[in-house]
């Protein structure tokens, strides 16, 4: 049943804020999200994850329409997997980015539109592919600055694998590298990455809010870690969850009093929607 909704269109983060630590979506998050749909509303995913990693659950939860992958740099149809709009880095950036990670010594992922390249097989590495549901392709027997050089690989992101305690030293020493229309940013504790700083979760809120014909003022994002940033300042109304990084609840509009794994994604609409 159609209703008049204040917010028409909802864009969330996936990890960490819709989605349980264990992997698992809510059935209060899962109802609720439906039920918005049925009355009218566009609900989206915007995730640093890949195409692979995120369509399934989109599906999952019924979802139509756009998802937006890679921090926004990849934005495709769930249906047809029609690729919309992307924007990757270029060879000459992607190859001086993962040599920069090289020298600092660092675990390092590139990522294709469907596949993601890893230079070390650990723990770490084990539990960001349970989390992502996908197997990276291991270079292990050169350098992943090499194989770049070799392909002349393009990346959507270069992202960095970290202890929590380096997180800050290896976001800075990365910042302070000035990477060519590149923003460093995190998207856990455990994840630096460096993206286009052309496109990002922000330029995918309006993307989406041109595409459904919704004004951003009327537009709800929801996120937990720097990364959301940019979307949480782009839509008309920009919230935090509860579990949210430090910075990003001071950014937010408002923050939800809820975690991720209270259903704060069912929560907000339920405040705020109707």
């Amino acid at each position: 049943m159609k209703t008049q909704l204040k917010y028409p269109l909802i864009v969330s983060d996936f990890d960490g804020t819709l989605v349980n630590k264990d992997g698992t979506i809510s059935l209060e998050n899962s109802k609720t999200i439906r039920e918005y749909i049925a009355s009218g509303g566009k609900f989206a995913i915007s995730t640093g994850r890949l195409p692979a990693g995120i369509l399934p659950r989109a599906k999952e939860l019924g979802l139509s329409g756009m998802v937006c992958a890679c921090q926004g740099a990849i934005i495709m149809d769930i249906e047809s997997k029609e690729l919309v709009s992307s924007a990757k880095l270029s060879f000459e950036t992607t190859l001086k980015i993962v040599k920069k990670m090289e020298e600092m010594g660092l675990h390092i992922h590139i990522y294709d539109l469907w596949d993601f390249y890893s230079n070390t097989d650990d723990g770490a590495l084990k539990i960001y592919e349970n989390a992502v549901r996908g197997k990276a392709k291991l270079v292990l027997d050169k350098p992943l600055s090499k194989f770049v050089e070799e392909t002349k690989f393009e990346s959507y992101k270069v992202l960095a694998m970290v202890s929590k305690e380096e997180n800050a030293r290896v976001y800075e020493e990365l910042r302070k590298a000035n990477f060519e229309g590149c923003e460093i940013t995190r998207s856990s504790n455990y994840l630096v990455e460096v993206i286009n700083a052309g496109y990002s979760k922000g330029t995918a809120v309006e993307f989406l809010a041109n595409y459904y014909g919704v004004p951003l003022e009327q537009t709800i994002a929801i996120g937990d870690q720097q990364n959301d940033l940019p979307m949480i300042k782009k839509a008309g109304l920009g919230i935090a969850v509860q579990n949210a990084d430090a910075a990003l609840k001071e950014a937010a509009d408002c923050v939800c009093a809820f975690t991720n794994e209270e259903s704060a994604v069912a929560r907000i609409i339920k405040k705020y929607t109707y």
